[in-house]
């Protein structure tokens, strides 16, 4: 049997939504064990001057916890 958490993060980048998202990961990775997927929960854009100055991606990542 195994146990699985979710933990949601938020994740910035100047250039995309992609790179939001593996930004992320990566990140998390860092800290958390044994990720198994991910789903966006949400995706924002900060906007200057008419310009976008950063992407924003809120990701529920799922992990299992192990015994």
């Amino acid at each position: 049997m195994s146990v699985a958490r979710v933990t949601e993060i938020t994740s910035t980048s100047k250039k995309s939504f992609d790179d939001a998202m593996e930004e992320g990961i990566e990140r998390a990775a860092k800290t958390l064990e044994n990720i198994t997927g991910a789903w966006i929960a949400n995706q924002e854009l900060v906007v200057s001057d008419g310009k976008i100055k950063e992407y924003r991606v809120r990701m529920k990542v799922t992990f299992v916890l192990m015994g």
